[in-house]
Protein backbone atom coordinates (compact mmCIF):
# COMPACT_ATOMS: atom_id res chain seq x y z
CA UNK A 1 0.00 0.00 0.00
CA UNK A 2 1.20 3.45 -0.96
CA UNK A 3 1.24 6.27 1.55
CA UNK A 4 0.21 9.49 -0.14
CA UNK A 5 1.94 12.34 1.70
CA UNK A 6 0.80 15.82 0.83
CA UNK A 7 1.88 19.13 2.34
CA UNK A 8 5.04 20.75 3.56
CA UNK A 9 7.38 19.77 6.33
CA UNK A 10 8.03 22.06 9.25
CA UNK A 11 11.57 22.73 8.00
CA UNK A 12 10.30 23.83 4.59
CA UNK A 13 7.79 26.21 6.20
CA UNK A 14 10.46 27.68 8.48
CA UNK A 15 12.77 28.29 5.51
CA UNK A 16 9.99 30.08 3.61
CA UNK A 17 9.17 32.27 6.63
CA UNK A 18 12.87 33.12 7.07
CA UNK A 19 13.18 34.12 3.39
CA UNK A 20 10.07 36.30 3.63
CA UNK A 21 11.49 37.95 6.76
CA UNK A 22 14.78 38.72 5.01
CA UNK A 23 12.98 40.18 2.01
CA UNK A 24 10.79 42.33 4.28
CA UNK A 25 13.84 43.59 6.18
CA UNK A 26 15.32 44.76 2.88
CA UNK A 27 12.12 46.15 1.34
CA UNK A 28 10.75 48.23 4.23
CA UNK A 29 13.68 50.71 4.45
CA UNK A 30 13.68 51.05 0.66
CA UNK A 31 9.96 51.82 0.74
CA UNK A 32 10.45 54.49 3.43
CA UNK A 33 13.22 56.02 1.32
CA UNK A 34 10.90 56.16 -1.69
CA UNK A 35 8.30 58.01 0.37
CA UNK A 36 10.89 60.62 1.39
CA UNK A 37 12.06 60.99 -2.21
CA UNK A 38 8.49 61.58 -3.35
CA UNK A 39 8.06 64.29 -0.69
CA UNK A 40 11.26 65.93 -1.89
CA UNK A 41 9.99 65.81 -5.47
CA UNK A 42 6.70 67.37 -4.38
CA UNK A 43 8.59 70.22 -2.73
CA UNK A 44 10.64 70.83 -5.86
CA UNK A 45 7.47 70.88 -7.95
CA UNK A 46 5.77 73.23 -5.50
CA UNK A 47 8.74 75.60 -5.61
CA UNK A 48 8.57 75.62 -9.37
CA UNK A 49 4.84 76.36 -9.50
CA UNK A 50 5.03 79.24 -7.01
CA UNK A 51 8.09 80.68 -8.74
CA UNK A 52 6.19 80.53 -12.05
CA UNK A 53 3.22 82.32 -10.48
CA UNK A 54 5.61 84.98 -9.17
CA UNK A 55 7.04 85.49 -12.65
CA UNK A 56 3.57 85.88 -14.15
CA UNK A 57 2.70 88.40 -11.41
CA UNK A 58 5.97 90.21 -12.14
CA UNK A 59 5.06 90.46 -15.82
CA UNK A 60 1.51 91.61 -15.11
CA UNK A 61 2.67 94.33 -12.73
CA UNK A 62 5.40 95.92 -14.82
CA UNK A 63 8.42 94.55 -13.01
CA UNK A 64 7.17 94.53 -9.43
CA UNK A 65 7.05 91.51 -7.15
CA UNK A 66 4.45 91.22 -4.38
CA UNK A 67 5.33 93.07 -1.17
CA UNK A 68 3.10 90.94 1.06
CA UNK A 69 3.23 87.29 2.15
CA UNK A 70 2.04 86.15 -1.32
CA UNK A 71 -1.64 86.46 -0.43
CA UNK A 72 -2.03 88.48 -3.63
CA UNK A 73 -1.02 85.42 -5.66
CA UNK A 74 -3.87 83.31 -4.29
CA UNK A 75 -6.48 86.10 -4.23
CA UNK A 76 -9.27 84.99 -6.58
CA UNK A 77 -6.90 82.22 -7.74
CA UNK A 78 -5.55 84.47 -10.47
CA UNK A 79 -1.95 83.26 -10.31
CA UNK A 80 -2.10 80.13 -8.15
CA UNK A 81 -4.99 78.51 -6.30
CA UNK A 82 -3.17 77.93 -3.02
CA UNK A 83 0.30 78.02 -1.51
CA UNK A 84 1.41 74.35 -1.57
CA UNK A 85 2.82 72.40 1.35
CA UNK A 86 6.54 72.47 1.93
CA UNK A 87 7.43 68.84 2.57
CA UNK A 88 10.94 68.62 3.97
CA UNK A 89 11.63 64.94 4.79
CA UNK A 90 14.42 63.91 7.13
CA UNK A 91 14.87 67.48 8.40
CA UNK A 92 12.70 67.45 11.50
CA UNK A 93 10.30 70.01 10.02
CA UNK A 94 6.63 69.20 9.67
CA UNK A 95 4.80 69.87 6.41
CA UNK A 96 3.80 73.54 6.31
CA UNK A 97 2.18 76.12 4.04
CA UNK A 98 3.44 79.03 6.12
CA UNK A 99 5.21 81.75 4.13
CA UNK A 100 7.72 83.63 6.23
CA UNK A 101 8.63 86.98 4.71
CA UNK A 102 12.00 88.56 5.10
CA UNK A 103 12.21 92.25 4.42
CA UNK A 104 15.78 92.55 5.57
CA UNK A 105 18.55 90.03 4.93
CA UNK A 106 22.26 90.16 5.42
CA UNK A 107 24.83 90.38 2.68
CA UNK A 108 24.88 86.57 2.59
CA UNK A 109 21.61 86.70 0.63
CA UNK A 110 19.37 83.71 -0.03
CA UNK A 111 22.20 81.20 0.03
CA UNK A 112 22.05 81.60 3.81
CA UNK A 113 18.38 81.69 4.79
CA UNK A 114 19.36 81.66 8.48
CA UNK A 115 20.07 85.34 8.02
CA UNK A 116 16.46 85.95 7.04
CA UNK A 117 14.21 83.57 8.93
CA UNK A 118 16.23 80.88 10.63
CA UNK A 119 15.64 77.23 10.02
CA UNK A 120 11.86 77.45 10.41
CA UNK A 121 10.55 75.07 7.77
CA UNK A 122 7.79 76.09 5.42
CA UNK A 123 8.56 78.76 2.82
CA UNK A 124 10.64 81.93 2.77
CA UNK A 125 9.73 84.83 0.49
CA UNK A 126 12.08 87.80 0.23
CA UNK A 127 9.69 90.71 -0.20
CA UNK A 128 11.94 93.72 0.33
CA UNK A 129 12.17 95.95 -2.73
CA UNK A 130 15.11 97.76 -1.12
CA UNK A 131 17.29 94.75 -1.97
CA UNK A 132 16.52 94.36 -5.68
CA UNK A 133 19.04 91.54 -6.21
CA UNK A 134 17.07 89.25 -3.88
CA UNK A 135 13.57 90.72 -4.14
CA UNK A 136 11.02 88.14 -5.27
CA UNK A 137 13.09 85.12 -4.24
CA UNK A 138 10.99 82.18 -3.03
CA UNK A 139 12.76 79.28 -1.30
CA UNK A 140 12.21 76.55 1.26
CA UNK A 141 13.04 77.92 4.70
CA UNK A 142 15.33 75.07 5.67
CA UNK A 143 19.09 74.91 6.00
CA UNK A 144 19.36 71.10 6.06
CA UNK A 145 20.77 69.13 3.15
CA UNK A 146 18.40 67.32 0.82
CA UNK A 147 18.24 63.52 0.73
CA UNK A 148 21.34 63.26 -1.45
CA UNK A 149 23.23 65.29 1.12
CA UNK A 150 24.66 67.66 -1.46
CA UNK A 151 22.23 70.52 -2.00
CA UNK A 152 20.51 72.73 0.51
CA UNK A 153 16.73 72.92 0.27
CA UNK A 154 16.91 76.61 -0.48
CA UNK A 155 18.78 76.01 -3.72
CA UNK A 156 16.02 74.17 -5.62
Amino acid sequence: MKLNKKGFTLIELMIVVAIIGILAAIAIPKFADLINKSKEGATKGALSSVRSALQVYYGDNEGLFPRDNLAVLVAQAKYITDIPLAKLPATGHSDSKVVVTASTITAAGVTDPDAASGDSGGWLYLNDSATPANWGTFVAACTHNDLKGTTRWTMF
